[in-house]
């Protein structure tokens, strides 16, 4: 079970990243056309915004066409030294607090109010579930 003190951090961590990815959600579409839906701010955040930060494009996008949609990144670059022991798992999810708050914040700043969660099941590959909150 997560300390208190952890948990604290991770939050402090996921709003840091919320701050950044608002910024970037800012600067970056200013050359692009208004997104006219959630998908086009989707497909956005997985080409543009993660090829500005990792120098790569999120491996996949996924969606139930309900608001719920998974990106999927194979080979994750903050994760990729901690692929060489299966031990590294369940410590992994630190270390997606801010790129999930990131999401968030991109997100934000294109008038789309979400919720963003991440998993890990092998590493270095990670998902990020993205629920958009309907007003």
């Amino acid at each position: 079970m997560m300390e208190l003190g952890q948990k604290t951090s991770l939050s402090a961590l996921e709003g840091m990243g919320f701050r950044v990815g608002q910024a970037l959600g800012e600067r970056l579409p200013r050359e692009l056309p208004a997104f006219r839906e959630e998908l086009d701010a989707l497909k956005f955040l997985c080409k543009d915004l993660w090829a500005a930060l990792f120098q790569k494009q999120m491996d996949s996008l996924r969606t139930n066409h309900q608001g719920t949609y998974v990106l999927q990144d194979n080979s994750f670059p903050l994760l990729v030294r901690m692929a060489s022991g299966v031990q590294y798992v369940d410590e992994a999810p630190k270390f997606l607090a801010f790129p999930c708050g990131l999401l968030r914040g991109a997100l934000s700043t294109l008038g789309i109010r979400s919720l963003v969660t991440a998993s890990v099941t092998t590493l270095p590959a990670c998902k990020f579930q993205v629920v958009i909150q309907k007003s």
